[in-house]
């Protein structure tokens, strides 16, 4: 497993290339639970999400050859962009398959980068299936979006943002799609401070690792359906699971009226546009 020296160094090779996005207080949700409620708008990072952090940190991790080769990955968007605009900063091509139904926004974010996008499946984890037959056919490196220690260091460094800034944090809450971020994001905020909570939140429609940390097996879902597609994987992979059972405390799963709501209330109360997947914390 990876150490907090591992997160150190990855903050240090992302440090002049990625934003370091704002953590604010939220006052209307302290005063409504009477708590000091703060939310760290990674929506706000470049190409959009946190999914940079790992995408970039593993690109540099590669050699010149792999980079040569160019590198495939499969993603609902997020991780996409991340490693489209990551491949680009190391002149490298960038071959993106995502599922049939991603957002037109997200497929264009990728094209902008000069990525080479691939509709395949149904969801994410029919996309994985036919990436990871590609890249084994065409001899090129698979870049994960989750299950890939250098790609959890990286994810990890936005914990390392939040307690410079809030050395008493009680609660971490992250998102779960595959795990990728709040292991990172868990053993950050562990070795800081081994008394704070990590509090992972799924979709109901997308509950696998819930399962899975429950029952404490890798236990897979049939299907998957929810509005929050970032988080939308059906499987649990063993490694992200072993994570998840070492370094959180408790995972909750929230609705999709509670995930609706919670964009809602993010747009109209702090004027900020998130997707579902960032939405599901405040949800919770």
């Amino acid at each position: 497993m990876i150490t907090l020296n591992d997160i150190k160094q990855a903050k240090e090779k992302l440090d002049g290339v990625i934003q370091k996005t704002p953590l604010t207080y939220d006052t209307i949700l302290s005063e409504e639970l009477n708590s000091n409620i703060f939310i760290k708008k990674e929506n706000l990072q470049i190409t959009g999400s946190f999914k940079i952090r790992g995408a970039f940190n593993k690109l540099d991790s590669l050699s010149q050859s792999q980079k040569d080769a160019g590198v495939v990955a499969a993603s609902a968007g997020n991780h996409a962009q991340g490693l489209a605009f990551s491949a680009k900063y190391f002149n490298c091509k960038a071959t993106i398959f995502m599922p049939e139904a991603t957002p037109l926004t997200k497929v264009s974010g990728v094209k902008s980068y000069g990525a080479h996008v691939i509709l395949k499946g149904a969801n994410y984890d029919e996309s994985y299936e036919a990436a990871t037959k590609f890249a084994k056919e065409n001899d090129k490196e698979f870049i994960h979006p989750f299950a890939d220690d250098t790609v959890i260091a990286g994810q990890g460094t936005i914990a390392i943002e939040i307690i410079e800034e809030c050395d008493d944090l009680e609660y971490l809450i992250v998102p779960i799609g595959g795990g990728g971020l709040i292991s990172g994001a868990a053993i950050a905020a562990k070795a800081l401070n081994p008394n704070i909570k990590i509090i992972g939140v799924q979709a109901s429609g997308a509950r696998a690792m819930k399962n899975s940390f429950e029952m404490q097996i890798a236990s897979n879902s049939k299907s998957v359906r929810t509005i929050a597609d970032g988080i939308a994987v059906r499987d649990v992979t063993p490694m992200m699971l072993d994570y998840v059972l070492e370094y959180v405390d408790e995972i909750v799963e929230v609705e999709e009226q509670e995930i609706a709501n919670a964009i809602l209330f993010l747009l109209e109360q702090h004027k900020l546009v998130v997707e579902g997947a960032g939405a599901v914390t405040v949800a919770a």
